[in-house]
């Protein structure tokens, strides 16, 4: 059981770099998606169950940031959160999963690349930004009450994370 529960877990903290470098993939692939090669919605979606449940591990493209790319950039690391990110890489799989869906099952492609197109703005954003909307709504929901504070205790005292910065 012991090594079931360590491959379906989460990393917590996150390198920041890492999740960069995972959403300039989902960039890539979402362009490629909306310029014809609509198979790859397939890819996307499994890519980001993968990551919600086993983070980079099962994931090709967490494996490539993460094993390949990301040793090789001379940055210093910046850890955050890892929760937000998993809730963040949620909203991924469930907008890919739809897309498949739509795409696959019922012929509706349009509405598909509409999710196509909110997956791309989105990791565009961190990609480019290193803006998470994800983790943005995460925190508000944590704030909110909706999610409970031990979830990610980071998340609903900022000053821990200015602190943190500062140190």
């Amino acid at each position: 059981m012991c090594g079931v529960r360590a491959l379906v877990s989460f990393p917590d903290p996150v390198d920041e770099v890492s999740a960069r470098l995972v959403a300039v993939g989902v960039v890539l692939q979402c362009l490629a998606i909306l310029s014809g090669m609509t198979w790859l919605v397939a890819v996307l979606a499994y890519g980001f169950v993968a990551r919600v449940v086993t983070g980079p591990t099962l994931s090709p493209l967490g494996q490539v940031a993460t094993r390949f790319v990301r040793p090789r950039l001379e940055v210093t690391p910046r850890l955050v959160p890892g929760p937000p990110k998993r809730f963040a890489q949620g909203i991924g799989a469930t907008l890919s999963l739809a897309s498949a869906v739509l795409h696959f099952g019922f012929g509706l492609t349009s509405p598909a690349l509409i999710a196509i197109t909110g997956i791309l703005v989105a990791a565009s954003f961190e990609a480019l930004a290193g803006f998470c909307a994800g983790c943005w709504l995460f925190a508000r929901l944590v704030r909110m009450g909706v999610l409970p504070d031990h979830v990610c205790q980071a998340c609903s005292d900022l000053t821990t994370r200015t602190d943190a910065a500062t140190a």
